[in-house]
């Protein structure tokens, strides 16, 4: 979780940096206090439509992290090799992958006859993303996009991201509070971003609720849900060079973390 956070972040700076125009950026970043930049986004997301008791439940005392920032600011390039990161991050998750496969095997075939992503596919991304969900981050979601909304760095772009995190809020998938995850605003057992995490999670368990957090049929069945969003073919091969691999690069567009991804699953299709 920790280092896709990382990568992630890494490449939101790299490909999907979203220039700032003067008037925007008076508005977000340097020339008032968080405290009115706050009170901006609070009019702009009632104008947006979104309700009024998740703006005040979102957005009531949230206050800069200005460890969020550092994070952000301090991050180095990543240097390890596929397989350096592949044999430090598959090996000690193999065996936990494998029982998982067994134990949610029936919403796995399900999850696979609705959206056509194997299994093994599904479980290498849960499995390498958060440990199978004990490790989502502690990072208040709300707070982390606010903050990095209000640096100038990438403004734009994570005030949409907060925009949708208030959304998620207002159509009660989930409350402020439980919205904790990556520094860099991912949620969830899969580490979605919250416009990713509107646009693809579903409600799999029928509980009347997209719980990314929690509910581990959610989680796997929004992460197919993505996968197939960006053209995921059924029944084909996901090895490097395939078109279903070109699909696992828009999970994570780092070369290494996508390789390694593709031959974890490959290593759990094998298992007994």
């Amino acid at each position: 979780m920790i280092l896709r956070s990382l990568l992630h972040a890494l490449l939101l700076g790299a490909s999907l940096f979203v220039p700032v125009s003067t008037a925007f950026a008076a508005a977000a970043c340097g020339s008032g206090s968080f405290e009115s930049w706050l009170g901006d986004v609070k009019t702009e997301a009632l104008g947006k439509g979104i309700s009024q008791r998740a703006i005040d439940a979102g957005l009531t005392g949230v206050t800069l992290d200005n460890s969020v920032l550092s994070r952000d600011r301090g991050q180095q390039v990543f240097k390890q090799s596929f397989e350096e990161f592949s044999n430090r991050m598959v090996p000690p998750r193999l065996q936990r992958g494998s029982d998982m496969l067994k134990r949610y095997g029936s919403v796995l075939g399900r999850i696979e006859q609705q959206y056509g992503v194997p299994g093994p596919v599904l479980v290498a991304i849960w499995g390498l993303e958060t440990d199978y969900g004990v490790n989502i981050g502690k990072f208040p979601t709300i707070r982390a996009v606010a903050s990095l909304a209000y640096d100038c760095r990438r403004a734009e772009l994570f005030r949409g991201e907060l925009m949708d995190a208030l959304r998620i809020v207002d159509r009660g998938d989930l409350t402020p509070a439980e919205m904790r995850g990556a520094w860099a605003g991912e949620i969830g057992q899969t580490q979605f971003m919250p416009s990713s995490y509107l646009k693809f999670a579903v409600d799999f368990d029928a509980n009347g609720k997209r719980d990314l957090l929690h509910s581990a049929p959610d989680v796997l069945a929004s992460t197919a849900n993505y996968l197939a969003g960006y053209g995921w073919k059924r029944d084909q091969d996901f090895a490097p060079g395939t078109a279903n691999f070109a699909v696992i690069q828009q999970w994570n567009k780092s070369d290494v973390y996508s390789r390694t991804i593709a031959y974890f699953a490959a290593q759990l299709a094998k298992q007994p």
